[in-house]
């Protein structure tokens, strides 16, 4: 294949190759096979009292992930039920969109694990023309930016927006000949098992650093176990009041759990900054450099360290060790425990922990030189981690790249 210059025209979606045709979303569909394109039932031809342990499989709508069939939550139906719901059969290696959602009209391919399955009320089934179009084509561009901006355009819903299988239908699409469309599909097929492989490769880096750490950080007979409270000093933020606008747009960092929950292991900055007015206005204060931060409400259980003094909201704790503490050595503990903290929390309108509870946490504690070593091992596991992070957030990045250029006839592949 080879990049190839072309001529343009301008049309309704803009500029495209001049071979290309615009047709309607309605027109991918095979018109010679029943129920082609259609949605899932009424909620009343498909209640909750119809599922069972096994049989048909429901496909609802968190199965439907973005270019991905997501399996985590299972609901099933008897055959008998799902004979009635003919017309929401959906089959193997066919294409579901989603009505609502975010993204709303993101698409996957249906998985091969088994013949049929029942679409509920948020499904759309789409059965591609395939004597006009390649599948992978189809599926590709509906999960574009090109496909998802006229998609948003024409949803509906103030929280929560919607796409009616009307105005799906009547969507402007391009249509490349079969023959090109089936090149671009197989680029980005290539560049998909690439991510692919490397997805994979960090689940496997992810379970063995787990594995890791469940052997490094189990305590030994020699260890001392100290309560969290003895070894450190911590104490919360404080948020300056947001009805003052010269408390905000400062130069100090004021992190917030939303900062912590995108953080890595280390945090260096904020969405939000505070002034000195903000601080000395607020129960705010200064944490210092390499302090290990731990949320207490919402996300319990995340932390992260700081590599620059800041400030935090009240919804964070702040943990300082002494000299027989290694900060690094309680990020890992408290990472390793952050399920174990998070069941602990006070219920109430909003699970949280206070600093009583981290205070009083039992701490298995190695000679300060076993601590490095732990730190060493899991730190090296983690840079390999972000190396791999790195590269998929390169080859995603890739991706869009070429589907621009390729689905808007930018490139052309010959």
């Amino acid at each position: 294949m080879e990049l190839t210059k072309t001529k343009f025209k301008q049309t309704e979606l803009g500029v495209i190759p001049e071979d290309w045709d615009i047709l309607t979303f309605d027109e991918i569909a095979d018109s010679k096979k029943k129920w082609s394109i259609t949605g899932g039932p009424f909620g009343s031809d498909l209640k909750t009292s119809d599922y069972t342990n096994s049989g048909i499989q429901v496909i609802q709508l968190q199965n439907i992930g973005d270019g991905k069939f997501i399996d985590e939550s299972q609901v099933f139906v008897s055959i008998v039920k799902a004979n009635k719901l003919l017309s929401a059969n959906i089959y193997a290696n066919e294409i579901i969109l989603s009505k609502m959602g975010d993204p709303v009209a993101r698409a996957c391919f249906m998985p091969e694990k088994a013949e049929r399955y029942v679409m509920a009320s948020d499904g759309i089934r789409l059965v591609v023309n395939e004597k006009k179009f390649s599948k992978k084509f189809v599926h590709d561009y509906i999960n574009s930016d090109f496909f998802r901006i006229r998609a948003f355009e024409i949803s509906t819903g103030s929280t929560r927006l919607r796409i009616g299988l009307p105005n799906l239908k009547s969507l402007l699409v391009i249509c490349p000949p079969l023959p090109e469309q089936k090149a671009i599909a197989q680029v980005l097929s290539d560049t998909d098992n690439l991510i692919q492989a490397i997805e994979q490769k960090l689940t496997k880096k992810r379970a063995i650093k787990q594995g890791a750490m469940q052997q490094l950080l189990t305590p030994k007979k020699d260890w001392a176990v100290k309560k969290l409270g003895e070894v450190s000093t911590m104490s919360s933020g404080g948020t300056p009041s947001s009805k003052i606008a010269e408390y905000y747009n400062g130069n100090i960092l004021w992190v917030s759990i939303s900062d912590i929950t995108k953080a890595g292991k280390f945090i260096n900055d904020s969405a939000k900054k505070i002034t000195e007015k903000g601080l000395l206005n607020s129960s705010a204060k200064i944490f210092s450099k390499n302090t290990v931060l731990l949320a207490m409400y919402a996300s319990i259980g995340k932390c992260c360290i700081a590599t620059e003094e800041v400030s935090t909201s009240q919804a964070i704790l702040g943990i300082e060790v002494k000299k027989q503490l290694l900060n690094e050595y309680l990020y890992y503990f408290l990472l390793f425990n952050g399920e174990a903290l998070a069941s602990q929390g006070q219920q109430g309108t909003q699970s949280n922990l206070n600093k009583g509870m981290v205070e009083n946490l039992d701490l298995p504690l190695p000679k300060y030189e076993e601590q490095t070593q732990i730190v060493t091992i899991l730190s090296d596991m983690d840079a390999e981690i972000t190396q791999l992070e790195q590269k998929l957030s390169k080859y995603k990045l890739l991706k869009q790249g070429l589907m621009q250029n390729l689905l808007t006839g930018k490139f052309r592949l010959v």
